[in-house]
């Protein structure tokens, strides 16, 4: 018997190696995706085909890693041209970025980088949350990052920083709980205590995905299944995000489609699950 996914939204991101199989339009668990932004900006090819014509079908959100909000000589407006008529033509429910530096304006590092939380780096992020905002004409959703330093000059924790981000700017998040327990790992806090200090009510959007254990260390490659631990931080919290959209990520090592399709099935359970056992509880 085929699983209902009921009322809860579990999507996944959208990858070219399943682009053949999503162009049959078959039914599937799949409750909407998310498309990595900068794979469309400068296409008139197959890949905006696919992705209008999946726009026809599944809700959309557009995911970016290419703003670089982090970088205090600003923003390419070039980008956020793109970016804004991208969005004009598939209509998102949400556009995010990350809360991260990925290089200076003439020298793109091709990866995400934590920025030191302190005053100095928020009155930039503001700055180019502003001025991004503006330009694009709708509300930025800002992902937390996994980090494997930290800084001399952090004078307030992640979670304490994210809250005061999000106060100044009016922008929503987007909920890596593969992040947050990476972090948690390497820097030694309780990633429960993350979650109960960050604002849920701006949160837009939750994301599931694979970190790796090397050494003694945790690694947020997304290139992995989503592991027991992960799953089981999702169980804790699901209560209180069963009403926002999941994700399953994956960035390297595409499964096939249904292998992926599997674990949107496995979160739709658990938010089913969760919403049962709170009743049960009440009930009692």
């Amino acid at each position: 018997m085929k699983y209902q996914s009921s009322s809860y939204r579990v999507g996944m991101g959208l990858h070219p190696s399943h682009y053949s199989y999503l162009e049959q339009r078959p039914a599937t668990e799949v409750a909407w995706f998310a498309a990595s932004s900068e794979k469309y900006l400068d296409s008139r090819g197959r890949a905006l085909e696919t992705l209008q014509q999946v726009r026809q079908d599944y809700p959309l959100a557009l995911h970016g890693s290419g703003m670089n909000l982090g970088n205090a000589e600003g923003l390419h407006l070039d980008y956020l041209k793109k970016l804004r008529e991208l969005i004009e033509q598939v209509e998102p429910f949400v556009v995010s970025d990350h809360v991260a530096w990925t290089g200076t304006s003439h020298h793109h590092l091709h990866d995400l980088l934590p920025l030191p939380h302190n005053e100095e780096t928020l009155q930039v992020l503001a700055r180019n949350i502003d001025l991004a905002q503006s330009q694009l004409k709708t509300a930025l959703a800002l992902e937390n990052i996994a980090s494997y330093v930290s800084y001399r000059s952090d004078d307030m924790s992640e979670w304490e920083f994210i809250s005061e981000l999000t106060c100044r700017t009016g922008c929503n998040l987007v909920l890596d709980l593969s992040a947050v327990m990476t972090n948690a790992h390497n820097h030694h806090f309780d990633p429960l205590k993350y979650l109960e200090h960050i604002p849920m009510d701006r949160v837009v959007q939750v994301n599931l995905a694979g970190p790796i254990k090397q050494g003694g260390s945790l690694y947020n490659t997304k290139a992995t299944d989503v592991p027991n631990i992960v799953w089981e931080l999702f169980k804790q919290v699901a209560p209180r995000i069963r009403h926002l959209p999941i994700a399953i990520e994956r960035e390297q090592n595409i499964p096939e489609f249904s292998d992926l399709e599997m674990d949107v099935i496995k979160a739709s359970f658990i938010l089913e699950n969760s919403y049962e056992v709170e009743r049960s509880t009440e009930l009692v």
